[in-house]
């Protein structure tokens, strides 16, 4: 999967705007939203919220997470914790690249936040690389890796997939094949 497809699957995830306009309920295929009201705060899916912003019909609410306070514990927490911590949302790392793009405007304190989201993320990343690399140097056949997103799994897919792949081929090469006789000196 690509990273663009990983976004536009986080573009489908709700936040809460506030309009500045009238409209009664619209149907869509994904379901109905609305009504949107001036002053009242509706859900919308991700990429709603940015088309209205780009055309100033709202303004974005930030998320529950999206909060520096919060966000220094997720990063300390990620950072204290051998293992992968929960995260706030599946795709933390894109709603943060989306809405800090087109909204940080309406987003208190937008470069911390960015700042801690990509601490988070660099973070779990070298946890990540470690734990392939354990994962290779003790030639295991399988590995448990709870809470990672999956754009952080998108990151390492293809790496880790080609170096099970170089272990697979080495392994079958050292081992005499059935047809083929060892020679004792």
């Amino acid at each position: 999967m690509e990273p663009a497809e990983v976004e536009f699957l986080a573009e489908k995830e709700l936040v809460t705007i506030v309009p500045n306009f009238s409209l009664d309920r619209i149907h869509l295929i994904g379901g109905d939203l609305g009504p949107f009201n001036p002053g009242l705060p509706v859900e919308v899916p991700v990429w709603l919220a940015i088309n209205l912003k780009q055309r100033q019909k709202c303004r974005l609410i930030p998320p529950e997470w999206m909060d520096v306070g919060k966000l220094e514990e997720i990063r300390d927490q990620e950072r204290k914790e051998d293992t992968f911590t929960p995260m706030p949302s599946p795709y933390y790392m894109e709603l943060t690249k989306l809405l800090l793009n087109y909204a940080s405007d309406n987003i208190p304190r937008a470069d911390e936040i960015r700042t801690l989201v990509k601490d988070t993320w660099d973070t779990r990343m070298a946890k990540l690389r470690l734990s392939a690399d354990s994962f290779v140097r003790q030639q295991e056949a399988h590995a448990k890796l709870d809470n990672l997103t999956l754009m952080e799994i998108n990151s390492t897919g293809t790496f880790l997939t080609q170096a099970l792949d170089h272990m697979y081929k080495l392994r079958t090469n050292l081992q005499p094949g059935e047809g083929s006789h060892s020679q004792d000196f």
